[in-house]
């Protein structure tokens, strides 16, 4: 549940950003938005570039990552883990 919460977050900061593009917001709070927006796209873009190689295994790896570009860590929480490979001595 935290984590759809923060999905839901997410995208009203997204929503918020492009509506400032769409309609700007007075001055200052205008630059504001844009750059916590910039911010955050580069944020997210790292984590994506990060988890690149770790997404390869599942069903729908770019999805994955557009879903990262969008909620970042959010969605990486909901990713279940690989399981663990049974080595034999």
């Amino acid at each position: 549940m935290f984590w759809g919460l923060g999905k839901l977050l997410t995208l009203l900061f997204w929503l918020v950003v492009l509506a400032n593009q769409l309609m700007p917001f007075v001055n200052p709070l205008r630059l504001l938005v844009d750059l916590a927006g910039i911010l955050l796209a580069s944020l997210h873009l790292l984590e994506a570039v990060f988890c690149f190689r770790s997404l390869r295994g599942r069903a729908n790896p770019w999805r994955d990552r557009l879903k990262i570009l969008f909620f970042g860590v959010f969605h990486l929480q909901t990713i279940p883990a690989p399981a663990p490979k049974a080595s034999h001595a």
